[in-house]
């Protein structure tokens, strides 16, 4: 595997791709569009000005914004001279991003403007400007940035054309760097090593604070080399990516496989349905991961026949539900050659086990596929035993992929990590005979029926086969009798009168007795949090 040899790091990448594809469209953001060679220069003004901006080798630098042309230009930037990236969700609020920033003690934030009529900058004020003790709890720092609750946070520069007396504009941040010399962008590259940190991508944060996995430069090289030869990425290849850049599918099986193979990228800041349909018909998309969802509502669109999607042909996605229709869709309505199911986390470098082209549709559908190359997938039982094929335990990983652990978080590390190199994931797996991997859940998801184990990923997956359900979700309930029960949240089909009554006499007829919902409520739409994922708190609190 070339990745981490031949480029060395993500600097060594970027320049790579922009001679090698110097001519080749690589950025369509609206209006703008850049070449390779162009976007290989941007990138070298956006780290002359870390560099003129005092940041050092091994420096946090965060970005707190949506996907666009100036988030690729500013991550890769400070990349490019050894500053580690630190992504922020876009649907945090205020305090959560606060956080991550103290916690990591970033010196140097890019945040958008106004997104989705929220202004950033407020947020962030209200959030962190005050003095007193730093947001997150994090240790004093020299205090000498624009925000008193973020002492370690030197300098804000706000992606737009306007910024507050005491943040800088992009614009501004790049005229500070005219004065430092390509030689000098040159040699703090070139000083990046595979094993160099490359970023610290905080989790979701369902069990507890947010933590940060940390993974090197050769790690995202490696891994998405991978991804890209699996997935059949190639040069002239048009990938509109949708999943946020905060999120390694995003980031790194978007940005990162891009540059590799000479792909042109098209970002879009937020999923909507229309925009998708529009955007694969204008800019002839030729690749286009995401979750199941947003799939489904494209197959869905009313007006989904008058636009011209025929140069579609790859579709990556992943999830614990991928229903088989799904997959059969894509393929005959749509003409899709390629329909793939992947499964990774961010403490494993966003990537574990993938299908291959040319796996049957049911195993694609099914499952997420097979261990990548060079690593080592295991499910296991409570005691830690190998769990036999077929029998759900908890998944574990092991290999070049997984992290080196928690930033700054021993303790917290030593729960996932095992002496010999495993990582627990946390997730409940099943394996079968050819070590293609199922997920069926979170550990902490599974609820139990008077002594029965069920996985509410299986069910949904069971209950996605009702014609007249679009999309489901599963959570336990206290029960007086049983200890717990099933409460299924369903979205209907558009036109559909389905009723409760209905789903709960078919589950009765489709699947054993402990694992049919009790109860089902209908809802337009499930909550689900910036990366797809169902927010299940949420249904467990309703």
């Amino acid at each position: 595997m070339r990745g981490d040899l031949e480029w060395g790091g993500v600097p060594g990448l970027v320049r790579s791709a922009a001679a090698r594809f110097a001519d080749r469209e690589a950025v369509v953001d609206g209006r703008i569009r850049v070449s390779y060679a162009e976007l290989g220069a941007r990138v070298e003004r956006s780290a002359a000005a870390c560099v003129a901006s005092g940041v050092r080798a091994g420096d946090r630098v965060a970005i707190w914004a949506p996907n666009t042309l100036d988030w690729i230009v500013s991550a890769l930037g400070a990349v490019s001279v050894g500053a580690v990236l630190v992504p922020l969700n876009t649907r945090f609020k205020g305090a959560e991003a606060a956080y991550v920033l103290a916690r990591s003690r970033a010196r140097l934030l890019f945040v958008t403007g106004t997104f989705l009529g929220t202004s950033y900058v407020a947020s962030l004020r209200r959030a962190a400007g005050e003095p007193g003790e730093a947001a997150g709890g994090a240790p004093p720092g020299p205090g000498a940035g624009p925000l008193p609750g973020l002492p370690h946070l030197e300098r804000v520069v706000v992606l737009a054309d306007d910024a507050p007396a005491d943040f800088r504009t992009f614009k501004d941040f790049l005229a500070d760097g005219e004065g430092v010399g390509r030689d000098e962008v040159r040699r703090r590259g070139e000083a990046v090593s595979g094993g160099s940190p490359s970023d610290i991508v905080f989790t979701s944060g369902t069990t507890g604070r947010p933590k940060g996995a940390l993974i090197t430069h050769a790690q995202t090289l490696r891994g998405y080399e991978i991804w890209s030869d699996l997935a059949g990425l190639r040069e002239g290849d048009r990938y509109l990516i949708v999943n946020p850049f905060f999120h390694t599918f995003g980031y790194k099986a978007g940005i990162i496989a891009c540059l590799m193979r000479g792909a042109t990228m098209v970002p879009q800041p937020v999923f909507d349905v229309d925009t998708v349909l529009a955007n694969v018909a204008a800019e002839r998309i030729s690749v286009l991961p995401g979750p199941p969802t947003l799939h489904q509502s494209l197959l869905d669109h009313p007006a989904r026949d008058t636009y011209d999607l025929s140069a579609l042909r790859l579709v990556v996605t992943g999830a614990a539900v991928v229903p088989l229709r799904l997959v059969e869709r894509l393929r005959t309505e749509l003409g899709v050659d390629t329909v793939l199911t992947a499964y990774g986390l961010s403490e494993a470098s966003g990537i574990v086990t993938m299908c291959r082209r040319g796996d049957r549709p049911e195993v694609i559908a099914s499952t997420s596929g097979r261990a990548i190359p060079d690593t080592e997938v295991r499910v296991v039982d409570a005691s830690g035993a190998p769990a036999a094929p077929g029998v759900p335990g908890e998944v574990l990983v092991r290999g070049f992929n997984v992290m080196s652990g928690y930033f700054e978080d021993a303790a917290a590390t030593a729960e996932v990590l095992t002496p010999d190199g495993w990582l627990r994931t946390g997730d409940v797996g099943v394996l079968d005979p050819e070590g293609n991997l199922r997920i069926t859940d979170r550990i902490k998801d599974m609820f139990i029926v008077g002594g029965f184990n069920a996985y509410p990923a299986e069910i949904e997956q069971l209950l996605g086969l009702h014609p007249d359900v679009a999309d489901v979700a599963v959570v336990g309930v206290p029960d007086s009798r049983l200890g717990e029960v099933g409460r299924a949240y369903v979205v209907r089909r558009p036109h559909s009168t389905v009723t409760a009554e209905d789903l709960i006499t078919w589950s009765r007829r489709e699947m054993a007795n402990y694992k049919v919902p009790r109860t089902v409520a209908f809802v337009t739409e499930l909550p689900r949090n910036a990366s797809g994922k169902v927010v299940k708190g949420e249904l467990r609190g309703r």
